[in-house]
């Protein structure tokens, strides 16, 4: 009766405890640092003066609003909430410029689309380079990335540079690599821009002046029946 209570008990101990070890087993968000700053804001340096022959103007707004995502939450890992500013000194704490390409300026693996390196002191980040490229190879042919492109790939390294590594969870945006979310090369639609404009409205001129004549030519052609025909 003894030896029946014990293996009785024993295996109650059992069953309350093997949960929690599991849970405290479970692994966590991977993460370099819980808060890799010691300060805030976080001053952000954004690069468009020494720019490759594809940049765009439209990616520094594509790096303010990678900032946004991270100070309105995110994907929900940090440990707190990161409050940037955007400066004109180089000498900030993120400093973001552009290559070409991340295999040809950096000799990186193919498929990196960029990088972020953080200098390290005292356990915190002192100040954190991020690298992105423009455009990649696709098949045989080189393709600029778009501004939704460049927003999430900003947000990536930008989620590096708040302490986070990456994710096996491929909905997450610290996933690493990335979907193409469209293709619009930014330069070459502003450079065709005016062609488009200047192209629909001579179509629109066109159809203008066809329509007016078969209004004309159908107007005739009723008043001869009318003249001609009607008795």
């Amino acid at each position: 009766m003894k030896l029946k209570f014990t293996i009785i008990s024993i295996l109650l101990i059992c069953t309350l405890v093997t949960p929690a070890f599991g849970a405290l087993g479970e692994k966590e968000y991977p993460r370099f640092f819980d808060e890799p700053w010691d300060h805030s804001p976080i001053t952000v340096y954004i690069d468009d003066v020494n720019t490759p022959l594809h940049y765009s103007h439209t990616y520094r707004t594509a790096i303010v609003d990678a900032t946004k995502y991270w100070e309105n939450g995110g994907n929900g890992k940090l440990y707190y909430n990161p409050d940037f500013e955007i400066v004109d000194n180089p000498n900030a704490d993120i400093y973001v410029m552009w290559v070409e390409t991340m295999e040809e300026a950096t000799g990186a693996e193919d498929g990196v689309a960029g990088y972020c390196r953080p200098e390290i002191a005292a356990g915190r980040f002192v100040r954190v380079s991020i690298v992105l490229e423009v455009g990649d190879k696709r098949g045989f042919s080189w393709q600029q990335y778009g501004d939704a492109n460049m927003e999430q790939i900003a947000i990536h390294e930008f989620g590096h540079a708040l302490g986070l590594d990456h994710s096996n969870d491929k909905k997450d945006i610290m996933y690493p690599s990335y979907e193409q979310r469209e293709n619009v090369n930014p330069l070459l639609l502003e450079k065709t821009y005016p062609i488009i404009i200047a192209i629909v409205l001579i179509a629109i001129g066109v159809l203008g002046y066809l329509g007016t004549g078969w209004l004309r030519y159908h107007k005739k052609i009723k008043s001869l029946e009318d003249k001609h025909f009607k008795k």
